[in-house]
């Protein structure tokens, strides 16, 4: 083990760590007690408060709600009728953000939803329900494909509807959000609901018995001005020109489920890294910032309106380590988003640590990480370098509860970070600078980016022209 100068605060830290509940009674209060903390909901307010006063109560000397204010949605209701070839009802939920609808189209099934997949049918789309499943890596794409990004092609080639379906057995429909990103998020263009597996299963076998099936979806969703709050937490660097490690995750769920795992577990392992930094590192050159974002599952709304609120003291930052769902992720690596100056100083930090994590880059567009990256922050996170091709598992569905959760991974996420976060702050000078502009589009331009990049492009075009 190398020469560990912090040997005797990592003692202390991670014996609290692993000798406490603290983290399981916190996990218990935000999904057991607060529910869903769905954006713009009064839970979601309430857990906004708890967060607050735990941060407080664990001796952080500052500590700010900043409201954020953005477009809302509540789910009504949603019927799915198959009209053709047979008369029948599937239980389906619509996504977040999806608009009221009354639709009546057929149905072209996009298999697993990947590049190569709506090419082959983009033809077909116009005016029929794109249909396509919750896989993440479709056969014969190298990447992640996100449900937003199926989304996305479905409406760029002319779709009616898009129906989601979970690849999962006995789970039920999946969530997720539709509407586009930014910081007010707002109407998406296309109602998308989402069916489970079975149900999805049954729609493909009739199309394939009959050639064609014809749908009727009813919903009854709305949009309403909505407020929720970020929670930023403190411990000030003593230096006269004192840096920023800040370390984030989004407290918001989904409506339909606990969002135990994703993302209160990783919550729970942030505010136990502020209470034990601040128990027992509270003297330090630099400033450790905890960040609890809002409206991250709608959109990273929270992340987005602070990125341009405090655009001014971006540069401050050294690193921001996103921690979204990091008490179950399995195994807790860290994931650097393509800065290789930094790869140095985390192997210094896990050979003094004792610790197996991996360090690797790698970047994508779906949580808090991702507004300071394109501001041009150092970033990365607590995530897994091993693909995870099976998919979200219990996320973004009805079972994500706190069964599925253990203290063992919220503790060593906590633990993770806390140690990460006392090197970093304690660092006489660090090797990574903001990025310009210039840099962080030669990143997303890429050979490995370019693809979503220029689907973004398009993206953007058409709701521009949908707007004008």
């Amino acid at each position: 083990m190398a020469n560990n100068s912090f040997i005797d605060i990592d003692r202390l830290m991670v014996g609290d760590i692993y000798t406490s509940d603290e983290v399981w009674d916190n996990l218990l209060v935000l999904c057991d007690g607060l529910g869903s903390r769905s954006a713009g909901s009064a839970e979601e307010e309430k857990a906004a408060d708890f967060i607050a006063e735990k941060l407080l109560a664990y001796g952080l000397p500052l500590v700010e709600k900043e409201a954020v204010k953005y477009t809302g949605w509540r789910r009504g209701n949603a019927k799915l009728e198959i009209l053709y070839p047979v008369q029948k009802t599937i239980s389906c939920i619509t996504l977040p953000h999806s608009p009221p609808a009354d639709l009546t189209a057929e149905i072209v099934d996009i298999a697993d939803g990947g590049p190569a997949d709506f090419e082959a049918r983009a033809a077909d789309l116009p005016g029929k329900f794109a249909l396509t499943t919750s896989v993440t890596y479709p056969v014969g794409s190298k990447r992640w494909v996100h449900r937003h990004e199926k989304y996305d092609r479905a409406m760029l080639a002319g779709a009616a509807g898009f129906i989601f379906v979970n690849h999962y057995p006995g789970y039920g429909p999946a969530t997720g959000s539709i509407g586009p990103d930014g910081p007010q998020c707002g109407e998406a263009p296309i109602p998308g609901i989402s069916i489970r597996l079975e149900d999805g299963e049954y729609l493909k076998r009739l199309l394939q018995e009959y050639g064609r099936v014809q749908l009727h979806l009813t919903s009854s969703d709305e949009y309403f001005a909505a407020t929720s709050w970020n929670i930023i937490g403190e411990l000030p660097g003593e230096s006269d020109d004192a840096q920023v490690v800040m370390l984030g995750c989004h407290y918001d769920g989904h409506d339909i489920a606990q969002g135990a795992g994703d993302p209160a577990s990783g919550v729970t392992a942030l505010l136990e890294a502020a209470r034990v930094l601040a128990a027992y590192a509270p003297s330090l050159p630099n400033t450790i910032r905890f960040a609890f974002w809002s409206a991250e599952e709608i959109g990273l709304i929270g992340s987005t309106q602070y990125v341009l609120k405090h655009e001014s003291e971006l540069d401050q930052i050294r690193f921001y380590l996103n921690m979204d769902a990091a008490g179950v992720v399995s195994p807790q690596d860290i994931v650097i988003n393509e800065w290789p100056e930094l790869v140095a100083p985390f192997t210094k930090y896990h050979d003094q640590m004792a610790l197996d994590f991996e360090i690797g880059q790698s970047l994508n567009a779906h949580s808090d990480h991702y507004p300071f990256m394109l501001a041009g922050v150092p970033t990365g996170g607590i995530g897994s370098l091993k693909p995870h091709t099976g998919g979200r598992g219990y996320g973004h569905t009805m079972y994500d509860t706190v069964d599925k959760v253990e203290r063992k991974g919220m503790r060593e996420a906590a633990a993770l970070a806390a140690r990460l976060a006392l090197r970093m702050a304690g660092e006489p000078s660090w090797p990574a600078q903001m990025r310009s502009q210039s840099a962080v589009q030669e990143i997303l331009n890429s050979p490995e980016h370019r693809e979503e990049q220029a689907l973004a492009a398009q993206v953007k075009a058409y709701l521009d022209s949908k707007e004008a």
